[in-house]
């Protein structure tokens, strides 16, 4: 089974000073000394002046620029960044997760980095929380494109992620769209 970006970042804490020359405390220290406090500029620094590879700067570079604390081991804690700039849509998202609980008991929630995931087998459906609305995307294969079942423009997900519903109130979580639900996690359940 393939590695968690939380099994990663985890790997990363665990073995710093092995594999970098310095712990995590004394990363952050003198990144905190530096001055800098833009992603790229810290992960090219980290990259060609201390030999990081990427994989390691970016890690290093996610956990000083979010307060030293770990991004992707508190799951909880993607989930409310997620919801950080549009408050609002929590409550529509816990309905939305619960609705895909009910119809499908073995479906998980994997909040990511910049979005959110559901998988069973696979990624079946991909949320991402924009101003005024969240973007549900789904594999939808051939599904004619229309009003209702856009064309997907999220980010993060795969690319099969290939259609979207776009959910502004409860309203929306309707029969047709429990149709879309069941199309996109029997595609993605099919051998």
């Amino acid at each position: 089974m393939a590695k968690t970006s939380a099994e990663f970042e985890k790997a990363f804490i665990d073995t710093a000073k092995e594999k970098t020359g310095r712990s995590l405390k004394d990363w952050l220290i003198f990144l905190k000394a530096t001055g800098m406090d833009k992603r790229n500029t810290v992960m090219d620094m980290l990259k060609s002046e201390h030999g990081l590879n990427h994989m390691q700067a970016q890690l290093l570079t996610g956990i000083f620029l979010n307060n030293g604390q770990p991004v992707y081991m508190n799951e909880g804690s993607l989930l409310d960044l997620q919801f950080e700039k549009s408050p609002a849509f929590r409550p529509l998202f816990d309905e939305l997760t619960a609705f895909i609980g009910k119809a499908f008991p073995d479906a998980q929630l994997i909040p990511k980095k910049t979005y959110l995931s559901f998988t069973a087998t696979r990624e079946f459906a991909a949320v991402n929380v924009k101003t005024g609305e969240l973007r549900l995307g789904l594999d939808l294969g051939d599904h004619p494109f229309g009003e209702k079942v856009q064309q997907a423009k999220l980010s993060g997900p795969m690319p099969r992620i290939s259609h979207m519903v776009v959910l502004k109130q409860a309203g929306d979580l309707d029969d047709s769209f429990r149709s879309l639900l069941q199309q996109s996690y029997q595609r993605c359940h099919q051998k």
